[in-house]
């Protein structure tokens, strides 16, 4: 009878659970909460916590075939892999991320900065935050962590607050740290409107959160076709490791401009990006197993993910104070913040923080204008790693 009951227990997955796996469910808690209870980026972290629950669990037939943090699973048996063997060849053939980024391109209306094109340089300027971090990782093993060139460029691009351009980054400089730099790329993404106002009240006065800001001029169609068409040749031949997002990008920004391919348009904004999004989280987070996660190296990641959005913020309000001081039209620098990307909730924070000090002030499409140059700004700089330490 005893050997029967511990028969039964040796083929449950009771015998496998350790530590790791429960403190990791209290991090897919914690994922979950931020997702549904907060509502911050939801599409993403549930599937994100998902993926990262079944990795903390004893399972078959889902990860055999894989082959990430450094650890190869063996096929099963008949030569064939588990679920997600096939669900992360999305990622690892580099699929995902420009798929993304056709629907994000689709999604987004580069008018506000065609209009105000002073604003692509707040969308440059967040990017310090992402140099600022790699020099930070490289210095890292003064304190035992140490970090290769490769690893350090992959986790800088963090500061960008652009996860499909992290992911694509990581998979080509650093694939065993997917799982931790996606993570915290997403989280701190969902925790914008946390980490960022107390960082814009620090570095600007009251009366300089109550500029008010010229309003926009229309901007024609035909300008933003000649954009889409023009910015995606000149950011192509600056930096071709870049082209497979690049290309999405502007690809589904024509279609949504161009007003021909109306159901090519509507289908990257919602049954493409949408179904991509799920499998892309799932994924992400089978990667996060405890025994891999749970290390010095990903928790110094997580914490030079908070630096790096922190410096991004910064930077942006700086080059917005910057330019107040040469220029006729005042800039509000709250909008430099937006030029981390995490489009459109960083230009909603600044839009919130500017009517906490104006009521009557609307940020919102200025805001957008360094937002979306944030994006680009981030392809380009993941595109100049790609090319340096790829």
């Amino acid at each position: 009878m005893f050997d029967l009951l511990h028969h039964l227990y040796e083929n449950t997955g009771i015998s496998h659970i350790d530590w790791r796996m429960l403190v990791m469910w209290l991090v897919v808690a914690g994922l979950l909460y931020l997702a549904v209870y907060r509502k911050f980026e939801p599409l993403l972290l549930i599937p994100i916590a998902f993926g990262a629950l079944l990795a903390n669990l004893p399972t078959e037939g889902i990860v055999e075939g894989m082959e990430f943090a450094g650890q190869h699973h063996p096929m099963k048996e008949d030569g064939t892999g588990g679920l997600f063997y096939y669900i992360f060849q999305g990622i690892h053939l580099e699929l995902f991320p420009p798929i993304i980024f056709l629907g994000v391109g689709a999604l987004t209306d580069f008018g506000p900065l065609i209009a105000n094109p002073k604003t692509f340089l707040l969308g440059a300027a967040a990017q310090f935050g992402v140099f600022g971090v790699f020099i930070a990782a490289a210095f890292m093993k003064y304190i035992g962590i140490e970090y290769s060139l490769q690893e350090c460029g992959a986790i800088s691009i963090i500061g960008g607050a652009d996860g499909p351009t992290s992911i694509f980054l990581a998979n080509k400089l650093a694939p065993h740290l997917i799982g931790a730099i996606a993570v915290s790329a997403y989280s701190y993404m969902a925790l914008v409107p946390v980490i960022q106002p107390p960082i814009m009240r620090a570095l600007t006065s009251v009366k300089e959160r109550g500029i008010r800001m010229r309003s926009l001029r229309r901007v024609s169609k035909l300008e933003k076709l000649v954009f889409a068409v023009l910015i995606m040749m000149l950011c192509i031949i600056l930096v071709p490791a870049a082209s497979p997002l690049l290309f999405m990008l502007f690809l589904g920004n024509f279609m949504r401009e161009c007003g021909v391919v109306d159901r090519l348009s509507k289908s990257a904004q919602n049954e493409i990006i949408n179904i991509v999004t799920i499998f892309l989280g799932a994924s992400v987070g089978i990667t996060m197993d405890g025994t891999y996660f749970l290390t010095p190296q990903t928790l110094g990641i997580l914490a030079l993910g908070v630096l790096a959005f922190a410096l991004a913020t910064a930077s942006g309000i700086w080059m917005a104070k910057l330019l107040n001081l040469v220029s006729k039209n005042k800039i509000n620098p709250l909008i430099g913040s937006a030029g981390v990307s995490a489009v459109p909730m960083a230009a909603r924070v600044s839009q919130v923080e500017g009517q906490k000090a104006d009521p009557g002030n609307f940020l919102l499409m200025h805001a957008m204008g360094p937002n979306v140059a944030g994006v680009i700004g981030t392809a380009l700089v993941a595109g100049f790693f790609m090319t340096v330490f790829g």
